[in-house]
């Protein structure tokens, strides 16, 4: 699609990914590369006598899914595209913790599709990350991205 066809889909929902797994796994590994080893994340007899009744993936894990979410998604593909870099978030609320061995899948809501300069465009997108079910998402988010065709 051109950007020009994406910028035509501005509040509609673009993208559904595929659902995945959040195991402790990949919890620890995320703990040893941020040194964030908080109980409640690495430790599963202590974290069992917390009201969430086991582990939980940080906060900022779940959000650093997005990009490998967005990857297997049903995300429309620009034509032309020569790089895109994360520009920043507008806001984000962490609003229920991913326990460990919970699948999340990421819902886009195109939000805004400018044109900065010739060539490169500005996305901004609502994320929600659900929780397989739960009622209450992981997530909500509006993230910025930069694409340069």
């Amino acid at each position: 699609m051109s950007p020009q066809e994406i910028q035509a889909k501005v509040g509609e929902t673009i993208a559904t990914s595929e659902w995945v797994e959040i195991g402790q796994d990949r919890i620890d590994k995320f703990a040893d590369a941020t040194g964030d080893h908080q109980f409640i994340h690495v430790n599963p007899d202590m974290a069992k006598m917390t009201p969430f009744g086991g582990t939980i993936a940080h906060g900022f894990l779940t959000l650093s899914m997005i990009p490998y979410l967005g990857a297997n998604s049903d995300m429309p593909q620009i034509d032309g595209v020569k790089m895109g870099i994360n520009y920043g978030g507008n806001k984000t609320r962490f609003i229920n913790p991913v326990r460990s061995g919970k699948r999340i899948r990421g819902i886009w809501k195109l939000v805004e599709m400018v044109e900065k300069r010739p060539g490169q465009w500005q996305q901004t997108a609502e994320i929600t990350i659900e929780i397989e079910g739960e009622e209450k998402p992981a997530l909500i988010c509006e993230w910025i991205t930069q694409i340069f065709v």
